[in-house]
């Protein structure tokens, strides 16, 4: 097991910590957390702690968003024919879902594309513009791509094709000659959240199409409305909701931080998932186990708000509901993913989350396979195990999994990942992914002469080249990665939130700890030390699974003893087995279990005799 670093977060000003746990009336662990977090101040963790549909953003603040609704007016007045156009992955699909599933029930002229990830590749798609002009389109809206659509948007000029573009993505050094570019990260939009998902994106549009429908937004303030405004500004908040279960997904899948919009978006949307679950939803978290509560229970427990026998959460949408929906557009064809989504029939939903899960099966053999031979090349020769990235070309490996193997190969060696497979057009297509420290999108800028596109975020990118590019781009890398990263990144860190004794876990602990959530990144499952533990000796460990330690925990300060779970920590087994004192790095979690919920340590990591 490759060693971690524990390094205990101490960027907070201990004199705001004690205020804060004096106002809020609590302990300084659970204040701690909040001022990691960013929160200070009794008015800030009220929003934190209670988000509300009031706190999202104008969305007119949007750079070029009353541009989008005019044009978007024009199209429905003149019955003109939308192209809702989206990206293949989990954010792409749930973005197009949810502005065609609204458009529609205001306008029978639209359609919706999703490009082939073989055939056409990221984002908008030349191919995409030329069937937008086979079918008579006048206006596409492109979701969660198009940023650096330049091309393909003067190529759809020519044919008075307009595009209202929707992206999350960082803009290149021109924007696209579109009618409106929606995105946040451009260097012009003074909207104050940044970090939208391409879904969130496309619910900013519909928020700001209802808004100038109904004629209230949700930035208003009541106290200023008259009796008829605040109906309708609570009929548009009603109406938002239903949208919002995809939003949350995106949020959850495409890994943006869950801060500000984000996390008020994320906990309606669960909301939504956890008392009316849309029949495509439902379908596929059916193959994650995740059960509907019997008609017996809910007419005997009313009071439970949950539709499932568990409530969902972030992680449940990120392990059990995008993985499936992002293997149609690795394996088959993302147009599945957007008729679930839309389905409204049960039946129909339960078709495709069958052939979805079976694409997700396929897609895991693929990655599989692909992810033993890639450590298997690396192993065999000292030369590539040596360096500070990794750079892999797979003549045969699926173009739908190298950014499933990039991130697998992160996680075993902890540095900057590219992997390639070829594509139908003879280029070199893959999938970089990062770790923490390193900033692959600019990595990629400075060999931008040597690639044929690229783009994304830091932590993860796009990219393809020329085949007799390859070389010079993997020495290229290299030398970026071995000039910039310091040499300590390259050992993998846990970020512990604060030292705790099992006497701090408490009821009320646990409960406060509770509505932290959503959790998702800089608003993370809070990690917590505890030391000079033993393993309890009336449950002994054992390992598990794939190399996974199951044991019990006890501490001299507290009766309680917890159960403990570290995944591939098995190594351990005979060190803990022998009680060795130990101190551990952990979450606290639910383990739900044939009917039964319990407080489980989530251990990150062990170290003995400190």
């Amino acid at each position: 097991m490759k060693e971690k670093r524990w390094i205990t977060r101490k960027d907070y000003d201990l004199e705001v910590v004690e205020k804060l746990a004096d106002s809020l009336g609590v302990d300084k662990i659970i204040a701690t957390l909040l001022v990691e977090r960013g929160v200070t101040t009794f008015e800030e963790a009220k929003h934190f702690f209670r988000p509300s549909l009031d706190q999202l953003h104008d969305p007119f603040l949007m750079k070029d968003m009353d541009h989008a609704i005019v044009r978007i007016n024009e199209a429905i007045r003149k019955k003109e024919r939308m192209l809702i156009y989206g990206d293949y992955d989990v954010d792409g699909t749930s973005a197009v879902a949810l502005v065609y599933s609204y458009f529609h029930t205001l306008h029978y002229n639209i359609d919706f594309y999703i490009p082939d990830r073989d055939t056409e590749g990221y984002g908008i798609s030349f191919q995409g513009i030329d069937y937008a002009k086979k079918t008579g389109v006048k206006l596409i809206i492109a979701l969660d791509c198009g940023i650096k659509a330049v091309e393909q948007a003067d190529y759809a000029n020519q044919f008075g094709i307009d595009i209202i573009v929707g992206d999350h993505h960082l803009p290149g050094e021109k924007l696209p000659d579109c009618c409106a570019v929606l995105d946040p990260k451009r260097d012009d939009c003074p909207y104050p959240y940044k970090e939208l998902s391409g879904c969130g994106i496309g619910f900013k549009i519909v928020e700001a199409y209802m808004e100038q429908k109904i004629g209230v937004r949700l930035c208003d303030s009541a106290s200023e409305l008259t009796e008829a405004q605040k109906k309708n500004l609570e009929m548009l908040k009603l109406k938002l909701l239903r949208y919002l279960d995809l939003v949350a997904v995106s949020i959850a899948s495409d890994i943006v931080p869950m801060t500000g919009e984000n996390r008020v978006l994320a906990s309606f949307g669960l909301k939504v998932i956890n008392t009316c679950p849309r029949p495509g939803l439902e379908a596929i978290l059916t193959y994650g186990h995740i059960e509907p509560r019997s008609k017996e229970d809910r007419a005997g427990h009313p009071e439970k708000e949950s539709y499932f026998v568990k409530d969902l959460n972030i992680s449940d949408l990120v392990f059990l509901v995008g993985p499936r929906i992002n293997a149609a557009g690795r394996i088959h064809s993302a147009f599945d993913s957007v008729r679930l989504l839309l389905a409204e029939n049960r039946e129909i939903a339960s078709k495709l989350a069958e052939e979805i899960n079976n694409y997700n099966t396929e897609r895991k053999d693929l990655d599989t396979l692909a992810t033993e031979e890639a450590k298997r090349r690396l192993e065999a020769d000292p030369n590539l195990v040596n360096r500070k990235s990794i750079v892999l070309f797979g003549e045969e490996w699926h173009r739908g999994v190298v950014g499933i193997v990039a991130s697998r190969l992160v996680e075993a060696y902890y540095r900057p990942t590219i992997v390639l497979t070829h594509s139908t057009d003879d280029l070199y297509v893959g999938s970089a992914r990062s770790i923490k420290e390193f900033d692959v999108h600019a990595a990629l800028e400075e060999c931008s002469d040597l690639l044929e596109h690229f783009g994304g975020h830091k932590s993860a990118a796009g990219v393809s080249l020329r085949p007799e590019n390859f070389e010079r781009f993997v020495e290229r890398f290299e030398e970026i990665v071995s000039r910039t990263m310091p040499t300590e990144a390259t050992v993998p860190e846990i970020e512990i939130d604060a030292v705790v004794r099992f006497s701090d876990i408490t009821p009320k602990f646990l409960r406060i700890l509770k509505q932290f959530s959503p959790f998702g990144p800089d608003n993370n499952v809070p990690v917590f030390r505890t030391n000079h533990l033993e393993s309890n000796p009336l449950q002994p460990p054992r390992v598990v699974g794939s190399n996974h330690l199951k044991f019990s925990v006890l501490s001299s300060d507290s009766p309680n003893s917890y159960p403990a779970i570290g995944f591939q920590l098995g190594e351990y087994y005979s060190r803990v087995n022998h009680q060795e004192m130990f101190d551990i790095c952990y979450q606290l979690e639910e383990n739900y279990w044939r009917g039964k919920t319990e407080i489980q340590l989530n251990v990150k990591d062990i170290r003995f005799g400190e």
